[in-house]
């Protein structure tokens, strides 16, 4: 399969989102009543998230994944409880999309990975994924994700 890869440079995005540790196990049961509760929470404080939900994965231990689940907002508004007002970094990102399922999603990590290096590249070891649609909307072969690396100055 062939990929389509790019270099982006964006501005700082305000986002609200929950830190958590986790296991990939574990993530399917995690993810869906998070996102949950930050949708409720920016839609009683009368905003709309700006952009897809994404999980950012601050380390890749399968056993103990250090992630951030969230939305990108407009406005930067405050958090309450787990929910906190944070930023995706401004800067050079490597970007990719899978379409299909999401146990699946492997070989663009490599693939990217790969070619950021070709180029002389190097990823700080953060990765976001942003999520077009989800399981609910779509049949499997259908779903979209966008694979993000931040990248090093």
């Amino acid at each position: 399969m062939s990929y389509l890869f790019q270099i982006i440079e964006t501005e700082y995005q305000p986002v609200l989102s929950v830190r958590t540790t986790t296991s990939i196990e574990e993530m399917p049961k995690l993810v869906g009543s998070v996102f949950s509760s930050i949708v409720s929470y920016i839609i009683a404080k009368g905003e709309e998230p700006v952009g897809p939900a994404f999980i950012a994965y601050n380390n890749m231990d399968m056993q103990n994944l250090n992630v951030e689940i969230g939305f990108p907002l407009q406005n930067a508004i405050e958090g309450e409880g787990d929910i906190v007002l944070r930023f995706i970094p401004a800067g050079k990102k490597a970007i990719g999309f899978h379409k299909g399922s999401y146990d699946k999603i492997g070989p663009v990590y490599e693939k990217l990975h790969t070619w950021l290096q070709q180029k002389g590249h190097e990823s700080t070891g953060v990765a976001y994924e942003y999520y077009y649609n989800s399981p609910d909307e779509v049949s499997e072969s259908e779903l979209l994700t966008k694979i993000e690396f931040v990248l090093k100055k």
